[in-house]
């Protein structure tokens, strides 16, 4: 086997593969919508203003330990969970 018959084998598998991977996004795409419209005719009450709200990452100062910075972290990420 040649070099270059490698390559060639090696171009059309990856191909094959992204073609298929695309096929498939538009399937989920597809099944989607059609589940979209089927629960359409349900209307959702707004969310609250809350629900959007970032909450700020444990600042990290130098030096500093890394349990404290992440006992910090899972004290915000507590917080917004709670919302």
């Amino acid at each position: 086997m040649s070099f270059s018959f490698r390559k060639r084998t090696a171009l059309a598998l990856s191909l094959l593969l992204i073609v298929s991977g695309c096929s498939a996004t538009e399937r989920l795409n597809k099944a989607a919508a059609t589940k979209g419209q089927a629960a359409a005719g349900i209307a959702l009450p707004p969310l609250p203003d809350d629900l959007r709200r970032q909450e700020a990452h444990a600042p990290v100062a130098e030096g500093e330990p890394v349990i404290a910075i992440l006992a910090r972290e899972r004290q915000a990420l507590n917080r917004a969970n709670a919302r």
